[in-house]
């Protein structure tokens, strides 16, 4: 049962740890096969940073959640949230809009009363809801008074930043208060990330201490320099985001858009707010290196948003209910005497309303980048590991068991968190990861590529199975899977939730093919079974779907499965006497499916 998703706190490159928790997604390690030699055009944009040394990491980890709105913690991110507090880990929580909507704060059940639209006291009302929820994340009264103190970012903008301590837990709350409400027909949080020129105002919250209570205005620059500004003063080891990159969504009668932004499964500022996120981590690497020669030592994960609602539920019962009690502390409720007078949390989110609405956000929690954290491969001189740290791939040797040397930046980033790797005959290891090709907005190109790394020619790009960026955006990790022929199969999940494939062959890579078949969930499980066929499964909305090879060497193709019952996440496969034995979480269930498959 995966519980907790992939963004756990960082081990700051503590690989043998991530080897002795090799179960789950969270720090999941893999293996390197062996295959053929392999080959393939060189990077486009060479990254000029490469085999950076990194940043000397103070004691003890921080965790900074950069989120759109105030819940958006709560509701996609929880129980990691939670699950790092109760760890001791510092978390550093920062709300991108002011979450001021309409400005109406109405109650969840019954007639809703006439509400004044009030921007400012709805913002303030929601803050207080956050207080509360993480009041009782630490283990206080919901009640509890915060520090609350005005700090000066670089983007000359002063920012409110609420602490409250209990024992070794520490949680910090920054407002940033970009207007999330439409400005006319040009501006918006998507609008100042993808257009020039465009500016938002700074949205005051009722009773928020001074300077922080100043009107001002927000531009794309100043909001990436406060976020990079947030990072060096706060540290953070390991940084999660939402989904820069969602899904592309019909919305019909069966698919109602809801809240998503039109074409995709995922509210507009969630996007947003992620992409602006990634961008700040590139540029907070950049920085940092051109400084003082350092990279910073941190790692990264993204999680899904309104997704949700469109898969099987992943979290067993007693973990929704753990959400719930923390979103239940700040919807609120009108009766309470919290000391705000512009009210006691969220009201729309208050009472029952996250467990009976039928979107059900509260009953998953879905990493972005499922997969591989700690890729280990056997090498001549002892085994390697790989990680993705600082957004780009870092190698570290084994001097003696269970003990390994430094990290050797290896450069390619801005990578996504999940890695790939295959180890051919001749020794040579070839790593496969997701990279951020480009991050630029303000109508450049947002794209992303499937690059490989091996020793030597260094990193190469592999291109993208999708023909436009925008279709390029919502591919996967790359899968690497070695056959008894020598040859190496390379898989993503493309944007139409199938499979496509690369294969490299006589130190040739194919052209990317569509392997349609049914729509999966990010997360694949690859292998070959003892004859050698391979085979691919991946969660769908109603079964497992599965490719594999007729026979060894033959080609990979669509092959549905019967009788199985419904995947409540991603599976994992690995051989059996029989042939492969299969397994998935049941949806909303601690249980577990198992089978033996003959196929």
């Amino acid at each position: 049962m995966r519980v907790l998703s992939a963004g756990g706190p960082s081990r700051r490159g503590l690989v043998a740890a991530a080897v002795a928790v090799a179960a789950g997604a969270g720090g999941a390690v893999a293996g390197c096969g062996v295959g053929a030699k392999a080959t393939a055009r060189r990077l486009t944009l060479p990254d000029p940073r490469a085999t950076q040394p990194y940043r000397e990491t103070p004691a003890g980890q921080v965790v900074m959640n950069i989120l759109a709105h105030p819940d958006d913690d709560l509701f996609f991110m929880n129980p990691d949230t939670y699950t790092s507090l109760r760890a001791g880990v510092p978390v550093v929580s920062v709300y991108v809009t002011a979450g001021e909507a309409t400005g109406v704060n109405h109650e969840p059940y019954g007639p809703r009363r006439h509400h004044e639209h009030d921007l400012d006291g709805y913002s303030s009302a929601r803050h207080q809801g956050l207080r509360q929820a993480y009041a009782a994340m630490l283990g206080l009264p919901h009640f509890t008074p915060w520090q609350r103190e005005v700090i000066a970012l670089g983007s000359g903008i002063p920012v409110e930043v609420d602490t409250l301590t209990s024992g070794a837990m520490t949680a910090r709350l920054v407002f940033l208060q970009v207007s999330m409400h439409e400005w006319g027909p040009t501006a918006s949080l998507p609008m100042m990330w993808s257009r020039s020129g465009v500016a938002l105002p700074y949205i005051v919250a009722k009773g928020a201490p001074s300077p922080a209570d100043k009107p001002a205005v927000w531009t794309r620059a100043k909001l990436v320099d406060a976020l990079v500004d947030l990072m060096d003063r706060y540290g953070p080891t390991h940084i999660r985001t939402l989904d820069p990159d969602p899904d592309i969504q019909v919305h019909d009668r069966k698919h109602p858009k809801g809240s998503d932004q039109p074409g995709y499964s995922d509210h507009r500022d969630h996007t947003a707010a992620a992409l602006f996120a990634w961008k700040a981590m590139d540029e907070w690497v950049a920085r940092s290196a051109a400084k003082d020669g350092t990279v910073p030592r941190f790692t990264s994960a993204a999680y899904r948003g309104y997704y949700n609602q469109r898969w099987p539920k992943n979290l067993p019962p007693a973990t929704v209910a753990l959400k719930a009690r923390f979103l239940y502390q700040y919807g609120g409720n009108m009766a309470w005497h919290c000391g705000n007078p512009s009210g006691c949390g969220d009201y729309g989110q208050g009472e029952n309303e996250p467990l009976t609405n039928h979107k059900g956000w509260i009953r998953s929690t879905h990493p972005r980048y499922p997969g591989t954290r700690t890729a280990i491969a056997d090498t001549p001189g002892g085994r390697t590991a790989f990680e993705v740290l600082g957004l780009r791939a870092v190698r570290r040797t084994e001097t003696r068991p269970g003990v390994w040397g430094p990290a050797q930046d290896l450069g390619g980033g801005p990578l996504a968190p999940a890695l790939s790797c295959v180890r051919t005959p001749d020794g040579t290891v070839r790593l496969f990861a997701l990279r951020f090709a480009s991050l630029e907005g303000h109508g450049g190109r947002n794209a992303r590529d499937i690059v490989v790394w091996s020793q030597g020619p260094g990193w190469r790009s592999l291109g993208n199975p999708e023909p436009d960026d925008d279709r390029g955006r919502r591919v996967g990790s790359p899968v690497a899977l070695l056959t008894p022929d020598g040859r190496v199969h390379l898989f993503v999940r493309n944007a139409a939730r199938g499979l496509s494939e690369r294969v490299l062959a006589d130190g040739r890579w194919t052209p990317w093919r569509n392997l349609r078949g049914g729509e999966v969930q990010e997360g694949l499980a690859a292998l070959t079974d003892a004859s050698g066929r391979i085979h691919v499964f991946g969660a769908g909305h109603v079964a497992v779907h599965h490719w594999a090879q007729d026979v060894p060497g033959g080609p990979v193709a669509y092959r549905p499965l019967k009788g199985l019952p419904l995947p409540g996440d991603i599976p994992a496969a690995r051989r059996s006497g029989t042939g492969v034995e299969l397994s998935y979480p049941h949806p909303a269930s601690g249980r577990r499916f198992r089978r033996d498959l003959v196929l």
